[in-house]
Order: structure tokens, then C-alpha cells, then sequence
């Protein structure tokens, strides 16, 4: 059922859209009732409106942070119209009945963002906002409520038919209270930000797109933007189909593993995990190592870099079917190049995400949530210390360090063979080390034949794991596999035996004391 539109407040900080609103409503006869700047707002464009303390014979007081909380407003918003003892009541104090609220709230978020200080953002905190709009969506029955200006088209379009539908105002107020609790959550978060893991957990995130389906086409997704961390959620697409569930995901695990490399780097991941990644001089050297290490998998796979593709590099990647490739920018010569693959997502992300950043990550499991804080961990030279009698050279030192960090984006168990900063082999998510570093040192020895190559990859290079390894078998593979050096975080009760098998093969290992499971 609708209801008629008699009576209207507006209080809005987001003025967009406001005066088309409002002549809409004059134009219908509709009293409006507003506050401060809005009802300035009003009067300078000729809109007839009457002040909220003109109406409530209530000035505004403490600095405007009482304005409208008076029965006269409140008990406008929440009488029930089919109550006769609220409407006796309502008649005995001499209150009207407010039969829509627009109102949009003080900009609390866009404070902090802004790096306002503790006075600024407390008074940015709204209240007699927050409590109209909750009075009104209770009563939704009877009042319709408006908190964002993508509301205002529909809302007039209704006015003329009677005003709001009941499924209008019930959608509204479901909103509405959306829209509340997501600024108390704002707020909540700023005083909590020095508490990591509060006894309340309060979430915000703002809906960016429904997607298509989810990990298979029988389940439903969406993506939602939280913060301001760069990265697939922030980047702007500028070509290409929509982006699915696994897109998303791939794209994010990619552009996350390019993140940790100071030089023009390349990573392809297929399914979750880099299948290439390399270093070079240029994107378009790095671009022909990462793919070696395992062309196969890279075909359908999410591409990342971390510098802005050129035309060179855009071509190589032309000549692979991709299903995403994100970047901090692309020049012209790229974006033509690329352009010739209409089906190709291509994001531009504008930076890369910083590694050592702090930051969670939130986990759903049955019946609740993991929080974790997101690993930043990066080793450096001066951490590793030396278990064997032979030390790593300065070339191997390098391959170790680039390895580890890529063993940090491999599912666990995870072990990575690398040689002069490329990938030579990867082995991801098996249930055993030794079965991860064989995997690895067999796509190491199919890349090879691909390639032309009359050795494996993974000879003459170092290995990393992710992990310690429990036995010595799992060094052994790598060994036989032709690593000469080794990272790796050390503390299993086995460590002896471990660095006793990598001495007897003159192999060099360095122990991190950092570990990098990512399950």
C-alpha cells in the first residue's frame, strides 16, 4: 500500500541530488522541514522550506549538536498512523505526523581518511542523524526513508501514483539500517584501531559488485570493498568480459606476489598459485623467463606486473591466452596491443600494494570467523643464518632470498626452485614436502623440453621451503633435482639430519626462523 507524502525532513551532508528532490516534493505540496546547512541550501534556491527549530520552537543548541532530538520530531517519525492511542497522544502534544526522512550522515569515514584529528573525528560523529533514520525505518510502515541520493529518482517517480510503496519503504528502511550500521562500525573500528583483535568483531565493507556466480556456477558471489588497500578491489578495468569469483581471486593473488619484488617482475598464477615468476630488467625479459618456468599451466592464467606495461611486453602477452592481466599502468602502445584481445580483462591498478604493510585477513568457517593479521613477513640477509659448512655465494644469496619470497604466495606445502631470479619449478599444495619438491623438479624437466633445453631447469639453481623440512627425503628430491643451495626456516627435530644430508652433497643451507604456511 502506498502512502502520501504530507510532511518531509531533510538533513543531509551528501547534498547530491538534494534540490531536484526537494522541488519535486514542493511541487507536490509537501511542507518540508530541514536543519542548518541543508535548509540554507534550500532557501538560496527559492525552495520554500520551514527550519527544524522555527518548527520544534526548540533553537539549536550545544554548537548544533542538538537539533532534532525532541519528541516533536521523533514522535512524528514514530507514530503508528493505525494506533489510536498514538494518535490521541500525538493530538495532545500538538505533533504532526513526518511521513518521510531524508537524511545522509556526517562524513566520519571521510574525516579519518583525511587524517583528521581526535577532535575532528569526534565531531563528526552524528547522532541525532543515526537516530532519526532508525526511527523511521522502524516505523517504515508509515514513513519512508531516503539515505542515499540513488534513492531520490525512484522516490519521486512514486509520488505521483499515491507516494512510496510498502515494498519501496521496506527496502528503503532495510537500507537505512544497512547504512547506520555500517557507520557505527566505522566509528567503532577508529577507536578500536589500536586493539587488534577486539571482543566484538564489527565489519564494514561496501558492496562494489554482484558477480556472476561464484567458485562454480550453483553458488552466488559478490565483491565487497574494504579500506583503501591498492590492489584488484581498487583497480579500474579498462577493457574485457566481467570479472568472475576466481578472476578476482587469481588476480589478487598475483598482483600481491608481484608486490614483493623491487625490480621489474612478472608473475602468472594459475588456480591460486604463481606458475611463473620472474625478474629482469625489463618487463618484457622477465615476461619470457616467468613463462618458461611452466608454459603449460600459464595458458588461461591471471598475469600481474609491477610496472607499466609497454609495448613490448603487451605483445608477449598477446600471444598468450590470458584470462586477466593487472599492472600499475599501461602506456598507449600497450593498451592498442592489447586491445586486439577483446575478451582480456585488463585492470589498471594505479600502485602496487606495499608488502610489509600491516593489515587482517578474515577467513569464514563454520559458525564463525578466523582473524589473522596478513603476513608481512620479509626476510633479509642479515636474518639468515648459516647451518652448513658451505655458505651460500652472492649469486645463490640472491636466488634464495627472490625463492623465499615467492614461496610466501604458494600454497603449503610449497617449494620453489629458482635460478638468475626466475622460477625453474614450483610445487604447491600437496599433502607432503618430498611430493611438492619432486612435482617441482619435474615441471622443471617438462619446462626444459619445451624450451629446447638438454638439462632441467632446476639444475645448477637453489631451492626454498616454505616450511622446515620434517625429514631428510624432501631435501634429497631437491638435491637430486641439481639445487645447490637451500632456505629455509629451520626447527624441526630432524634439523640435524637435515643439514647432515645437505653437507654430505657439499649443498649450502640458510635458515630464516620465519615461516611462510599459507593455507
Amino acid at each position: 500500500m502506498s502512502i502520501p507524502i504530507r510532511r518531509a525532513l531533510l538533513s543531509v551532508s551528501d547534498k547530491a541530488g538534494l534540490l531536484p528532490l526537494a522541488r519535486a516534493l514542493a511541487g507536490y505540496g509537501v511542507t518540508i522541514l530541514s536543519t542548518g546547512g541543508t535548509a540554507r541550501a534550500l532557501m538560496d534556491a527559492g525552495i520554500p522550506v520551514t527550519d527544524v527549530a522555527t518548527y520544534t520552537g526548540v533553537p539549536e543548541m550545544l554548537g548544533g549538536r542538538v537539533k532534532t532530538l525532541v519528541p516533536s520530531i521523533h514522535g512524528g517519525i514514530l507514530a503508528r498512523r493505525d494506533d489510536p492511542e498514538h494518535v490521541a497522544q500525538m493530538a495532545q502534544h500538538g505533533i504532526q505526523p513526518i511521513d518521510l526522512v531524508c537524511v545522509n550522515l556526517y562524513p566520519f569515514a571521510a574525516t579519518v581518511m583525511a587524517g583528521g584529528d581526535d577532535a575532528a573525528c569526534i565531531e563528526n560523529i552524528d547522532v541525532g542523524g543515526p537516530a532519526m533514520i532508525r526511527a523511521a525505518a522502524k516505523n517504515y510502515e508509515h514513513v519512508a526513508v531516503l539515505t542515499n541520493p540513488a534513492q531520490y529518482e525512484a522516490a519521486i517517480g512514486m509520488m505521483h501514483q499515491g507516494g512510496p510503496t510498502a515494498a519501496a519503504r521496506r527496502a528503503w528502511a532495510a537500507e537505512a539500517f544497512a547504512h547506520t550500521a555500517a557507520y557505527d562500525a566505522a566509528i567503532a573500528a577508529w577507536f578500536q584501531r589500536d586493539v587488534p583483535f577486539p571482543p566484538e568483531l564489527v565489519l564494514h565493507a561496501t558492496r562494489q559488485e554482484v558477480l556472476r556466480y561464484g567458485e562454480n556456477p550453483h553458488q552466488s558471489a559478490a565483491l565487497y570493498r574494504v579500506g583503501d588497500r591498492p590492489g584488484v578491489a581498487s583497480a579500474r578495468q579498462v577493457q574485457g568480459k566481467a570479472l568472475s569469483y576466481n578472476n578476482i581471486a587469481d588476480t589478487d593473488a598475483a598482483y600481491e606476489c608481484v608486490a614483493e619484488f623491487d625490480e621489474p617482475a612478472i608473475v602468472i598464477v594459475k588456480h591460486g598459485n604463481p606458475c611463473g615468476v620472474a625478474t629482469a630488467p625489463t618487463l618484457a625479459e622477465a615476461w619470457v623467463l616467468a613463462l618458461r618456468c611452466d608454459p603449460v599451466s600459464a595458458f588461461g592464467g591471471v598475469i600481474a606486473a609491477n610496472r607499466t606495461l609497454d609495448g613490448a611486453v603487451a605483445e608477449h602477452m598477446a600471444a598468450l591466452f590470458a584470462e586477466v592481466i593487472v599492472a600499475p599502468g599501461a602506456d598507449p602502445e600497450a593498451r592498442r596491443v592489447l586491445a586486439a584481445k577483446r575478451n582480456l580483462r585488463l585492470l589498471l591498478a594505479g600502485t602496487v600494494p606495499d608488502p610489509t604493510a600491516p593489515g587482517q585477513q578474515l577467513r569464514s568457517i563454520a559458525g564463525g570467523y578466523l582473524l589473522q593479521t596478513r603476513d608481512a613477513g620479509r626476510v633479509t640477509p642479515d636474518q639468515l643464518v648459516t647451518a652448513t659448512e658451505r655458505a651460500p655465494s652472492r649469486a645463490e644469496l640472491r636466488d634464495l632470498l627472490f625463492a623465499f619470497k615467492v614461496c610466501k604466495h604458494v600454497k603449503s606445502n610449497a617449494i620453489v626452485y629458482a635460478l638468475n631470479g626466475a622460477t625453474t619449478g614450483i610445487g604447491a599444495g600437496q599433502m607432503s614436502r618430498v611430493d611438492s619438491a619432486r612435482i617441482a623438479a619435474w615441471k622443471g624437466e617438462a619446462a626444459a623440453r619445451a624450451a629446447g633445453l638438454d638439462r632441467p631447469l632446476t639444475e645448477g639453481g637453489v631451492v626454498a621451503s616454505d616450511a622446515f623440512f620434517p625429514f631428510a627425503d624432501g631435501l634429497e628430491a631437491a638435491i637430486a633435482a641439481g639445487a645447490t643451495a637451500v632456505i629455509q626456516p629451520g626447527g624441526s627435530v630432524r634439523d640435524a639430519e637435515v643439514i647432515a644430508a645437505a653437507d654430505r652433497a657439499g649443498v649450502a643451507m640458510v635458515l630464516t626462523g620465519m615461516r611462510h604456511f599459507r593455507h
